[in-house]
């Protein structure tokens, strides 16, 4: 039977060793002078042995290859900035003190920002809980809090955020429905933004790990039905404004209908049988629940006529 891969093995960031870079500045100077000393007032007279002019070449030689070999080992970090720094291959730790740094020439060093990041995504399309078509978009605030795993645990980084975004966005997106179709208190993307957001930050977060990046805001910037249901949705809507009107005058205008019988009633002011009550009651109803101004009808005679 083959062997079974091994897992990828998780990068640790570690604090790095670095020199500080004004002190190799001043022995950078140093030799540049003695380089321009050698030159000006130790060069060989013509009498000279050949083993004085080898040791000239020799020394003047050594000196300007220190001297190329220093000045390549310096490096700038500047604030929420740090170098990664590697031997052959090998992680040798992460410089993050600030100023003019120095290592030795033959390690490699790859600068990478802590900063903040802000990245809008583009709208994307997808079905919501329901299964209705809708676009949505998101801005997310992230940063690198792991250099290491950010440099050696994934590809690109900056490209692995992306698509995390777009993915994480697809799979918050998909737990919920647009808006509360029922009767039922149930989170909504478009009436529960505090959740969602805080929902897609946590996903994102779980995402982002294996890069050793930290997302610390994300929510929706757009959210919207797609444009082929978009007009139907929004008659839906209007509908849903309109019943949800009616309902509430026609709870209030049972409420002032009741309040006028009982008064009538408790004050003696009339007495009215089931019939004559019936009647009372579906007048009062459709002068408060009409769209129109009732028009009044006098009666001259008397209740019963």
């Amino acid at each position: 039977m083959p062997e079974s891969h091994s897992a990828m093995t998780r990068s640790r960031e570690r604090s790095g060793s670095a020199y500080n870079g004004y002190v190799m500045l001043a022995v950078l100077a140093a030799l540049t002078v003695f380089v321009i000393y050698l030159i000006f007032n130790a060069i060989p007279a013509d009498g000279a042995s050949r083993f004085e002019k080898i040791m000239f070449v020799g020394t003047l030689a050594l000196g300007v290859l220190s001297g190329v070999l220093v000045s390549i080992g310096f490096f700038m970090i500047q604030p929420n900035q740090a170098a990664v720094i590697t031997l052959f291959g090998e992680y040798r730790g992460t410089v993050r003190k600030e100023g003019l740094q120095w290592v030795w020439p033959w390690m490699m060093k790859q600068k990478i920002s802590a900063r903040a990041h802000n990245i809008h995504s583009e709208k994307v399309k997808i079905n919501d809980l329901r299964g209705n078509p809708i676009e949505v978009a998101c801005n997310v605030v992230w940063r690198v809090a792991d250099t290491a795993q950010a440099v050696f645990d994934v590809d690109d980084y900056k490209e692995f955020v992306n698509i995390q975004i777009e993915a994480g966005l697809r799979t918050v997106g998909a737990r919920h429905p647009y808006d509360d179709m029922s009767d039922e208190d149930e989170t909504t993307l478009r009436g529960s933004a505090d959740v969602v957001n805080n929902e897609l930050r946590v996903e994102l977060n779980e995402r982002l790990q294996v890069a050793g990046i930290i997302v610390d805001e994300a929510g929706l910037t757009h959210l919207a039905y797609a444009p082929e249901i978009a007009g139907a949705m929004l008659r839906r809507q209007q509908a849903d404004a309109v019943i949800a009107a009616r309902k509430k005058v026609v709870i209030g205008a049972v409420g002032m209908v009741e309040d006028a019988l009982a008064k009538l009633s408790n004050d003696g002011v009339v007495d009215l049988d089931d019939e004559r009550r019936a009647a009372m009651v579906s007048n009062l109803m459709v002068v408060l629940c009409g769209d129109r101004e009732a028009q009044p009808v006098v009666n001259a005679g008397t209740l019963y006529q």
